[in-house]
């Protein structure tokens, strides 16, 4: 992987290492749909007007289909499943269950695309798994009905971020990636208008829920979604997904310094482990 790519990698995993403590200061106030709703309404109209100015929206009457079932993949489904997650459980292990996305996307990619599971990448993406289990550390969550549902929408959205990487590896090879998360956005907008509208809060949103969903859309979805669709075009779409290895990391980090969380030896082995699993699968030669 090309340095530019390597720092691609580490800014998107910041962006959205934020936006789950985001979602966890507007979705309790504004609801999951709402939330949800606005932060890909938002983002869809930052990236509208830029591709616009850029003229980069030539493509988008002619595949709407494409982008409307990437859009419903790698936005409107894991999007509120996630936000679901983080709601029943809490940004850090709601991050860390995401963190199964490149495993979902080998699986997908060696299926679909006939990409090879080495030796090496199977081993990379292990310890990415066992890297996220030892930031947790060794206080579970209680066992209940919410927080098996919490868990179990966080894996789904895992599944559905791994098969829209490689759906748009396949359908969008190529692309221009500004074009490319312009389509997928407006796609996923025109999904979650009727719940916008179904979904309005009573109360008048504060003005910290007015930055954090703003900060939501803009850099964590739509700044965020350029960076990732290029590294699928540069790397492929395996090695783009291991973003979500560092993802719990930026998360955790991101609690110390705004929440207060405390910082254990969990947290360093973790890190250590996950940037070791990172290394190992972008390593990995990869096939066209």
């Amino acid at each position: 992987m090309k340095p530019i790519d390597l720092a691609r990698l580490f800014v998107l995993a910041a962006l959205w290492g934020g936006s789950y403590l985001f979602i966890r200061i507007a979705a309790p106030v504004l609801g999951v749909f709402f939330t949800i709703s606005l932060r890909v309404i938002f983002a869809a109209c930052a990236l509208g007007l830029y591709g616009a100015f850029t003229q980069q929206l030539s493509n988008l009457k002619s595949r709407w289909q494409s982008y409307l079932l990437l859009g419903l993949l790698n936005n409107a489904i894991p999007f509120i499943l996630i936000a679901l997650a983080v709601v029943n459980l809490n940004a850090s292990v709601a991050a860390i269950l995401n963190a199964t996305t490149p495993l979902f996307t080998a699986v997908a990619a060696a299926i679909w695309l006939k990409e090879p599971l080495d030796k090496r990448k199977i081993l990379g993406l292990s310890l990415g798994i066992i890297g996220v289990a030892i930031l947790v550390g060794w206080s579970p969550l209680p066992l209940s009905l919410p927080v098996i549902l919490g868990g179990l929408s966080a894996l789904i959205a895992a599944l559905s971020y791994g098969i829209a990487a490689v759906y748009a590896r396949r359908r969008f090879m190529g692309n221009r990636a500004t074009e490319t998360a312009i389509g997928q956005l407006i796609g996923s907008s025109i999904l979650l208008i009727p719940v916008t509208f179904t979904s309005i809060p009573n109360t008048i949103p504060s003005t910290e829920m007015i930055l954090a969903v703003v900060t939501l859309a803009i850099a964590c979805t739509a700044f965020a979604y350029l960076l990732y669709f290029q590294l699928i075009s540069n790397t492929g779409a395996t090695k783009a997904a291991t973003v979500t290895f560092l993802i719990p990391v930026f998360s955790l980090l991101f609690g110390k310094i705004l929440l207060g969380e405390p910082v254990n030896s969990g947290l360093i082995v973790g890190l250590i482990t996950i940037l070791l699993s990172v290394w190992l699968v972008i390593n990995t030669k990869y096939q066209k």
